[in-house]
């Protein structure tokens, strides 16, 4: 289930590091984190995309509370959500890659299908 995974964070703090990768996702198309941080982030980003799908007055604005750069936000509703009008959700892909070094937990890449 997506929004449940607490990350030994408290709440603003967790929030706060999902609204950056969810906006670095967006703006650069790909990030590398961990596995968990990466589901929790693939469920954001996709509830953005489908946001602006609709391209509403109303969706722009809830778009704009969650990401924290207005260019992104202009990205999102331009470039980004037009390209997955036809889909019905899967906009993001999961890579796992190996082991980080310093501390062997498992890495990811999330990137946009």
């Amino acid at each position: 289930m997506p929004g449940t995974r607490k990350l030994n964070l408290p709440t603003d703090q967790r929030m706060a590091l999902l609204r950056n990768m969810v906006t670095s996702l967006l703006e650069n198309g790909k990030i590398e984190t961990t596995e968990t941080r990466a589901k929790e982030a693939r469920s954001l980003a996709e509830k953005m995309i489908t946001l602006g799908k609709t391209n509403t007055l109303h969706s722009r604005r809830q778009a704009l509370a969650f990401i924290t750069k207005e260019d992104v936000v202009t990205k999102l509703f331009a470039e980004i959500a037009p390209k997955y009008t036809d889909r019905n959700g899967g906009y993001t892909r999961i890579i796992k890659t190996g082991p980080r070094r310093g501390d062997a937990a498992p890495m990811a890449i999330v990137e946009l299908v």
